[in-house]
Formats: structure tokens, sequence, C-alpha cells
């Protein structure tokens, strides 16, 4: 196929992890992608990208800010072309006791990224898609979203607003052409755990899921207009079931063990 004729995707956060996997995705059968992130290794991941045949268009950019968020829309529909899909993915976690440890500044930041900028390039992205009568929408959520989070309380209800807001749209889009699809991982072998400072907990210590899988089963629910995903390991799967009939409280309890800082095996990595 020709540029113009491959369909063609935006992925946000895509220099490492879930977003880099969801573009290898996209690039593996057939789009031509365009992949934003604030950090240098966006242009690595980019080369990586075009061995799959397609155009990658990077552009880096900080999503907190507004004119950025802005300034990605515009190149992404420079070229004169539909957007076909927009995976949104950009993320970033703070954890620690909200009272005492964590920083304003950071939590601030956190829901400038992970919810302000989210809304707002989805904003952008349907009103295109609506006008054209077709389109895919994918929200990197987690399973995070779907319980209380002490020790991860600004992350965990960004990632609640992103589930939310993502079925609540897709009510909003029925019969539109225009479908919209929450990804709800587990804990993923990403560079998050480290940025959020919780290698010292049993959920930053433990067993990860590969983010490549992850981003396997997000991209086919994708495509196959999917409500949601729940991916990563079998066991996620059971922990969602089990959670519908769990109360609150007791949820809160069990995520307060696993994100409770110093409470961790790091022997490993110290050694």
């Amino acid at each position: 196929m020709t540029t113009t004729e491959r369909p063609l995707a935006l992925v946000t956060g895509a220099s490492s992890g879930i977003g880099y996997e969801l573009a290898r995705q996209f690039a593996q059968h057939g789009f031509d992608v365009v992949v934003t992130a604030e950090d240098a290794e966006l242009d690595a991941a980019a080369g990586s990208l075009r061995e799959y045949g397609g155009q990658v268009t990077p552009v880096r950019a900080d999503l907190t800010r507004y004119d950025e968020v802005e300034r990605l829309w515009t190149a992404t529909v420079a070229a004169g072309r539909p957007v076909d899909a927009v995976a949104v993915n950009a993320g970033v976690g703070v954890g620690g006791a909200f009272a005492r440890e964590t920083s304003l500044e950071a939590e601030l930041k956190l829901i400038e990224l992970n919810v302000t900028s989210s809304v707002h390039l989805v904003k952008r992205a349907v009103a295109a898609m609506t006008t054209r009568g077709k389109g895919k929408i994918l929200f990197t959520s987690s399973v995070a979203a779907l319980t209380p989070g002490p020790f991860e309380a600004v992350y965990a209800a960004s990632k609640a607003f992103l589930h939310s807001f993502a079925e609540a749209l897709r009510g909003e889009l029925k019969d539109s052409g225009v479908t919209v699809t929450s990804l709800l991982p587990g804990p993923t072998d990403t560079e998050i755990f480290e940025r959020a400072g919780m290698e010292d907990t049993r959920v930053g210590s433990g067993k990860k899921d590969d983010p490549a899988e992850v981003a396997r089963q997000g991209f086919d629910a994708l495509m196959k207009g999917d409500d949601k995903v729940v991916a990563g390991s079998f066991m996620n799967k059971v922990q969602d079931m089990a959670g519908r009939v769990t109360p609150d409280t007791a949820k809160a309890a069990l995520h307060r063990r696993m994100a409770e800082p110093g409470k961790g095996d790091t022997s490993e990595k110290d050694a």
C-alpha cells in the first residue's frame, strides 16, 4: 500500500513499555504511526518501528502543557490524512503516603498528563472521527482503576477516571462508527514503578507481565471494537472477577499491602 492508502494511528507515551509495544502492533498490522513522548528515547523507538515498512513520525512533546497537546494534534493531521486510531497511553505514577511523602507538584503533573491531556487529545480526535463516521480510540487505564489505591492514591484515581471516561464516551458514540476501548493491565514490566519510586514495594518488586503481550491483547480488543480488556496474566482476570464482589474496604486493604513503601523484596536488585 502507498502511504496515503495505509491507515494512520497516533500513540502517546510510545518511547518504551506498553506505548512502544502498541505502536509496534500498529506498525506490524499495516498502519503508519505518529508516536510521541517527551524523552530522547523516542527517536530510537521510531527507528525501530520503521523496520516494519511503514511511515513513522516522531513528535517529541510534553503533554502536560496545553500548547504541546495542540502541537501534537496539528502535526498528526498535517499531512491531510484521517486519523484511524488513537492510543492514549502516556502516563506516570507517584507512589508513597499522600499525607506526608509525596510531592504535590508531582501529583498535579500526574493529573495533567494522565487525565487532562487525555481529555484534550481525545476531544480533538473524536471531533474528526465522528465527522468521518469512523475511528478507534484506546485508553491505557489499569486494574488499579477498579480498586481504591492507598499509597498510589492519585495514580489509581487517574486510572479510574480514564476507565470511566472511556466507558461513558463509548456510550455516547454508540452507532457513530467510532469505538472506544479501555485497556486494563495489571503490574507490567515497564519503567513506571522506578519512576514512581515504588521499587521497594511488593508490587514494584514482584512478578510483572510482558508489555508486548499486554499491548497485543489491547490491540486485538481495539480492532474488535471491545469495550474493555483486562490484559496480562490470567491472574489479572481472576482478580478482576473477584473484585466485583469484594467490598472496597477489603480491596483498599489489599492494595495497601502491595503498594506500601519498604515492604518489597529488593534483595535481588541490591545483590
